[in-house]
């Protein structure tokens, strides 16, 4: 898995993070999920074996899960992320509308 930009990979910091890392902290473990569930869905799509498949695609659902948990935990800690989350939803929406999509 790759890197990203994180400053403690593979080390515990001798420090606390400070609040603002603690976020970009929780950003990266988000983008580390949505990336993981990539490389199982692509995996599975690769494959005919319907064993390895099913068990790529549970994986793939419970990385899922872990997203929604992280997305929650910042919608906690940050008081803005939930409006910001919700107009940029309302935006999709609008143009869902607009193309005849149900909503």
């Amino acid at each position: 898995m790759p890197d990203f930009a994180d400053p403690f990979s593979g080390n515990v910091p001798e420090r606390k993070m400070t609040f603002s890392e603690l976020i970009r902290a929780i950003r990266l473990n988000l983008a580390a999920e949505m990336e993981a569930i990539n490389l199982y869905q692509a995996h599975a799509d690769a494959t005919d074996n319907e064993l390895a498949k099913a068990v790529l695609l549970d994986i793939a659902d419970e990385e899922r899960e872990h997203a929604g948990e992280f997305q929650r935990l910042l919608t906690i800690l940050l008081d803005d992320e939930e409006a910001l989350l919700a107009d940029g939803a309302e935006e999709v929406d609008e143009l869902a509308r607009d193309l005849g999509h149900d909503i």
